[in-house]
Order: C-alpha cells, then sequence, then structure tokens
C-alpha cells in the first residue's frame, strides 16, 4: 500500500528514532495505530516491529520507517503527528486542520459554588473568636 499524507513533526520523528535505537528492532519501524477518540479526535498506540504487516501503509520520514495499519492511514489523511513533552503529559499529539478545535482550554462544567458559608463572631466566648456560620 502507498504512503498516506501525513506531517511527522521534527519532534514526532526524535521520538520515534529514540524509542527504535533502544529496542529489538532498530533496524524496523513504528507501528502507529490510531482510532477515534481522545481530545484530538484520535488516539493512539505504538509498537516497534520488524517489518510492515499486509496491507500497512509505510511512511519514509528522513530514513525511519512508520507502519500505519489501512484503517490509521485513512483516519491521519492530512493529520500533522507532533510529540509534546510538558510537566503535565507526555506523547503524540495529532492536529488535524480539518477537525474543528475541541475547547479542552475551557472549563468543561461550570466551577462548583461554595456553600453559603460566611465568617461571624462566636458570641460564647469572652474572647473575640471566629466561627463559620
Amino acid at each position: 500500500m502507498g504512503a498516506a499524507n501525513v506531517v511527522v513533526t521534527p519532534a514526532a520523528e526524535k521520538f520515534m528514532r529514540r524509542l527504535l535505537r533502544f529496542s529489538e528492532h532498530p533496524a524496523g519501524g513504528f507501528r502507529l495505530t490510531v482510532t477515534p477518540g481522545g481530545c484530538s479526535g484520535l488516539s493512539s498506540s505504538f509498537s516497534l516491529d520488524a517489518a510492515p504487516q499486509d496491507g500497512d501503509a509505510v511512511l519514509d520520514v528522513n530514513g525511519l520507517r512508520v507502519f500505519l495499519p489501512a484503517a490509521s492511514a485513512a483516519l491521519l489523511d492530512g493529520v500533522t503527528v507532533d510529540f509534546a513533552d510538558t510537566p503535565t503529559s507526555s506523547g503524540l499529539r495529532f492536529h488535524d486542520p480539518k477537525q474543528a478545535a475541541c475547547g479542552c482550554s475551557t472549563p468543561a462544567r461550570r466551577r462548583r459554588r461554595r456553600p453559603a458559608c460566611r465568617w461571624t463572631r462566636c458570641a460564647a466566648s469572652a474572647a473575640p473568636r471566629w466561627a463559620w456560620k
């Protein structure tokens, strides 16, 4: 099967190469499987394989072989694969220009309101103390 229309950023390429270098198949390829779901619309899993399987699209990224199962290649058509490493998460990210923004940076639910509490002066004590009422 031919190569898919997928862009792999230098950060994603570096991540894939690093994993392959320390795998038992350093001359093999990076198998990327995606399914619908997740924040970007795609969830992924990967493995490091010696050779592509029947029906895989083989993407050549500067000599790095990326194996894409047929269903994954169809889902990744026109998508940019990136790698992000932040203090809160690390992994592959998918940027699809055809998909609307997911709104992850906006609150998914309203902030929970605190119960109606207020400080009041405690009359039972000679010294001024405050308590929740």
